[in-house]
């Protein structure tokens, strides 16, 4: 059943494919949705366009932001614009106060502005309901890139999949469907009851270099460096590795050329490889967040 968000002012600044969908999914739950840093002649029907943010931001009970946010010069993730966004201290005294201001992640530079302005954030990936569902086309993803770099078959590769989170998990379930000989490195014990579970090899990442001399692919899940140049030099050359993570990512990109192993950074794949998909399962998620506060209110 579509909820109903009829007459709620909603500002979309930003985005790729994914905002598209979002702006869609608002505007078909009636809200009154005005867009800026999207181009005006691929705005679904319905969409309001302004050329400049501040212009967009009167009346609004919430405001959506690039699932990527803010970079570290300010700016807000805008791809489809030849002219970037500033996200400044005078855009951010623009927002309505105590309204919800919704994006994927916030770098550095959006949390202190938001600190500093007393802005509201929800950073959507932290979500467990977004992360779960976001896993799909990011498994989905990382699989393709394999597909397209491996010169053998997933079926019987000798797969590794570093951490269990949301990510890892499901990436490690598809790859075992798919008959891969996968391995799965995580620290809790729980985690590694249940990589046994779902009869796949379970690794204590303490040991994680024992196991890597037998790897087709790696896939890492895990944000900090744990593919460093110590534990590279355990991987043969010729080993695909793709970094899932966010950034700084996991693995020491620079040591691996140096060695023969090619390594990817594929944050973000969801965006890339499923907008569509991806576009509604934020869009979901928000206008249930939304809906829940105007019923509280």
């Amino acid at each position: 059943m579509q909820i109903n968000l009829k007459g709620m002012g909603i500002a979309v600044l930003g985005g790729d494919a994914r905002s598209l969908v979002i702006l869609e999914e608002l505007a078909a739950s009636g809200a009154a949705v005005n867009a800026a840093g999207l181009p005006a002649d691929i705005l679904p029907a319905g969409v309001n366009y302004f050329s400049e943010p501040e212009a967009c931001l009167g009346s609004v009970s919430a405001v959506i932001l690039p699932v990527p946010g803010v970079n570290d010069k300010g700016q807000l993730y805008c791809p489809m614009t030849l002219k970037p966004l500033a996200f400044t201290r005078e855009l951010a005294a623009c927002f309505p106060p105590g309204i919800p201001i919704f994006t994927g992640v916030a770098g550095p530079y959006l949390a202190k502005l938001a600190a500093v302005s007393g802005l509201r954030l929800i950073e959507l990936m932290k979500l467990n309901e977004v992360a779960i569902l976001n896993s799909i086309p990011t498994a989905e993803g990382a699989v393709q890139m394999a597909m397209e770099m491996l010169p053998i078959t997933i079926h019987g590769s000798r797969a590794f999949v570093l951490g269990f989170g949301r990510t890892g998990a499901t990436l490690a379930r598809l790859l075992g469907v798919m008959g891969a000989r996968t391995m799965v490195a995580a620290r809790r014990p729980e985690y590694l009851a249940r990589i046994t579970e779902l009869n796949l090899t379970p690794v204590p990442f303490a040991r994680l270099s024992h196991y890597l001399g037998e790897a087709d692919v790696i896939f890492n899940t895990v944000p900090v460096p744990v593919l460093t140049g110590e534990v590279l030099d355990k991987v043969p050359p010729g080993t695909l590795i793709i970094d899932l993570a966010s950034a700084p990512g996991g693995v020491d990109f620079q040591r691996a050329a140096s060695i023969g192993v090619k390594a990817v950074p594929a944050p973000g794949l969801p965006g890339k490889v499923a907008p569509k998909t991806a576009g509604r399962i934020l869009a979901k998620v928000i206008i249930g967040l939304l809906y829940e506060e105007t019923a509280g209110n």
